[in-house]
């Protein structure tokens, strides 16, 4: 099944996905959000109010997450042209809610720089909280995948050494279209990412080639911090970013920018200026 949040006549709810058209509206007073039903019992679609697609406005699929975790140079392509040393355990660094934008809406180029960096991601969300993970019960606590676009805007990025400021100006991280329950999926190894800008395909690569897989990501993680259903990790984009090309490519008004993952969908964002 997928899931997705949405606006509709004002109002935030979630809902199903019946078809290419049409939702069916899941939001109550015990579940109006996704998390929240993550937590509990889900919602029936098949008693649900069906919604025509058309009439809402997609929402990052978590829209408010409490924690997003982004893991960096996780794939050995992406490390090699970073020049970025192996190391024994995942980098971590973290954006804010407030990042994020949905499927169709507009990444927005800050007006201080003009490095603005795509970053495509598998985007894995939580479904059922824990602390101190084992790897072999971690997949237990995933509820779905999503598109992501880890966007970065570099120049603030190189700053110093920390990671935040280039990863939190406001609405410049895509999620979405929707959440691809766990079930779905059987076989992460053979799903492949593709990113591409204004059509020309700029990032490829098989999850196979993560360094650190989700279940150890995962465990990690739990290891510092009590992950919350509705927690959100985005899993590293491969290589191939703008900013290690050469010239570099960076991303500006008016592009079209696509993260597109075999068996999770097609997060697609157009680039406006702040």
């Amino acid at each position: 099944m997928n899931y997705v949040s949405f606006r509709h006549n004002g109002q935030d709810s979630f809902g199903a996905m019946l078809s290419d058209s049409v939702l069916a509206d899941l939001g109550n007073s015990a579940t109006p959000d996704l998390a929240s039903a993550l937590a509990s019992i889900m919602p029936n679609p098949a008693t649900a109010p069906r919604v025509a697609l058309a009439d809402v406005v997609l929402l990052p699929v978590i829209p408010q997450p409490s924690k997003i975790f982004c893991i960096g140079h996780n794939y050995e392509e992406h490390r090699i042209e970073t020049n970025g040393p192996r190391v024994g355990h995942p980098s971590i660094f973290t954006r804010f809610a407030d990042t994020l934008v949905a499927h169709g809406a507009s990444i927005i180029c800050p007006s201080v720089s003009t490095m603005l960096d795509y970053e495509g991601e598998l985007a894995v969300v939580i479904g059922k909280p824990g602390r101190h993970i084992a790897e072999a019960d971690a997949m237990d606590h995933v509820a779905g995948y999503c598109c992501a676009n880890d966007a970065t805007i570099r120049d603030w990025q190189r700053h110093t050494a920390q990671f935040t400021p280039g990863k939190n100006f406001p609405r410049t991280g895509g999620l979405g279209p929707w959440l691809v329950t766990r079930d779905t999926i059987e076989d992460l190894d053979s799903v492949t990412l593709t990113t591409r800008l204004n059509g020309v395909v700029m990032q490829h690569a098989s999850l196979a080639q993560l360094i650190f897989p989700i279940p150890t990501i995962i465990a990690y993680l739990s290891t510092f911090t009590t992950l919350a259903v509705g927690d959100v990790i985005m899993t590293g984009t491969p290589g191939g970013v703008g900013a290690r090309r050469e010239p570099p490519v960076y991303m500006a008004p008016g592009d079209i920018v696509e993260v597109e993952i075999s068996g999770v969908g097609l997060l697609s964002n157009r680039i406006g200026a702040e």
